[in-house]
């Protein structure tokens, strides 16, 4: 535990040190350096030495930069160089299973909300897809400051392990999103860059750029499956409830739950197919956390000298 000291042990601090030394240089070599990496670096290292309660925080932030650190890291071997890219076989199966007959074509459903939209689904749209990320870790910030401190490590963690299922489906599956097929048609393109797709309806509505900022730094398009966009307030509202929020906060979640789903879909981003297996991605790693590692002896020894660390 690390008690009430103002500053860490000299052992603490030049541990932190040489690993934010090492992941600034091995990032560099690899995939260069960013202003984004800098920020986290100095965020972590601010928290870390400004005092004991900030370092608590910082520790217990680490399931989230790690999470950042490993999406960054897939630059270094994209997953399109492990295994063939699926442009065709998930168009020909989302069409199969859940194609939407118009004037006598079969058309997926986001051909059919790409040929049918208007002004307000399209803000509503566009409001839900940016709380996929920003929700969630609100919500594991606001877990650790009321003080839920082990209900925060165990959504944090399981954040981060949905993560890495999720990151481990895109290895072993590299799919285009729908959008690529109805502009690009079947064939794999590697460097095609990142689109808005139908969220630039909601950057037109507004006057503004915020999702040509995000696409626009996609390094790798062919990462569909499974929709993490799908995932992540599933984790969230599943551990709303195991930490008994307010009744209103599940209700919230819910409806920003659904709405990303629909939103994946109205946009063009993902298939009903990709959002299906991140529902399923999220419930996994869940399962996994909640009824496989946290029964398991050195796992759970570990995890509960982590929440009093952080305690």
């Amino acid at each position: 535990m690390m008690g009430n000291k103002l500053f860490p042990s000299v052992k603490e601090a030049v541990l932190v040190i040489v690993i934010t030394a090492f992941f600034l240089i091995l990032t560099a070599a690899c995939i260069g350096l960013r202003p984004e990496h800098f920020l986290m670096a100095g965020v972590f290292l601010a928290l870390f030495f400004a005092g004991n309660t900030t370092r608590k925080l910082a520790v217990a932030l680490l399931p989230f930069f790690i999470f950042g650190i490993s999406y960054d890291w897939m630059r270094v071997y994209p997953n399109y160089q492990v295994n063939p890219i699926d442009v065709r076989g998930l168009y020909e199966a989302e069409k199969s299973l859940f194609g939407v007959s118009v004037n006598g074509m079969t058309l997926i459903p986001c051909e059919y909300f790409a040929l049918n939209h208007c002004p307000a689904a399209d803000f509503f749209a566009g409001v839900f897809y940016l709380c996929w990320v920003p929700v969630p870790i609100a919500f594991g910030l606001w877990l650790y400051l009321k003080g839920d401190r082990k209900v925060y490590l165990r959504f944090a963690m399981v954040f981060l392990l949905v993560n890495l299922i999720g990151f481990a489906g895109y290895y072993i599956h590299p799919a285009a999103p729908p959008w690529y097929a109805m502009n690009y048609g079947f064939e794999p393109i590697l460097d095609t860059p990142g689109n808005v797709a139908g969220l630039g309806r909601f950057d037109e509505l507004l006057g503004c750029s915020v999702f040509n900022s995000i696409y626009g730094r996609n390094a790798n398009v062919f990462a569909a499956v499974p929709s993490l966009h799908a995932a992540y307030m599933v984790v969230a509202l599943v551990y709303a409830i195991i930490g008994r929020s307010k009744k209103w906060l599940a209700a919230v979640f819910a409806v920003i739950m659904v709405g990303i789903w629909w939103t994946a879909v109205y946009s063009g981003h993902h298939y009903l197919i990709d959002v299906l297996l991140g529902i399923s991605c999220a419930l996994l790693g869940i399962l996994v956390f909640e009824k496989g590692l946290m029964k398991w002896g050195a796992f759970k020894r570990f995890f509960e000298r982590y929440s009093k660390y952080i305690c």
